[in-house]
């Protein structure tokens, strides 16, 4: 018979920078005895978004955040809105170009990602803050 369930994660971040949280996932999953369907995460926020990203070497972390440092400049004049500072825009901006959904296949009870596959927060903006994730499984 089919099943949903709804979670949500508070994330917390340091700033600007990836969060793995995949063990947090992987325990709700475990915990509920989830066997065969589709998870999808929802960030509940529009600076900072979700990212399937390696997991094994932190130089690709590091690389990703100086491409988009370079792609979308904080503070750069263009930018009108900066109600919070010049990394506001900015943040929105690199939420535009990545995603805050990400869909995952459930099978065997086990997420299908890959070898060196992570979930990942990415905090877009450069001060701390508490992010949500709403996780819905469907399924068995």
């Amino acid at each position: 018979m089919l099943r949903q369930s709804f979670h949500e994660l508070a994330i917390a971040t340091r700033g600007r920078g990836l969060v793995e949280f995949t063990a947090l996932v992987e325990r709700w999953i475990a915990g509920n005895h989830f066997h065969e369907g589709l998870l999808t995460l929802h960030l509940q926020h529009t600076s900072a978004s979700l990212l399937i990203q390696e997991n094994a070497d932190p130089d690709v972390r590091r690389d990703l955040d100086a491409f988009f440092a370079r792609l979308v400049r904080d503070g750069d004049p263009l930018f009108i809105h900066t109600a919070e500072g010049d990394d506001d825009m900015a943040a929105h901006i690199r939420t535009a170009l990545t995603t805050v959904n990400l869909s995952l296949p459930v099978h065997a009870g086990r997420l299908t990602l890959g070898t060196w596959q992570g979930i990942y927060l990415w905090e877009h903006r450069t001060r701390p803050h508490s992010r949500r994730v709403a996780l819905h499984f469907i399924g068995d």
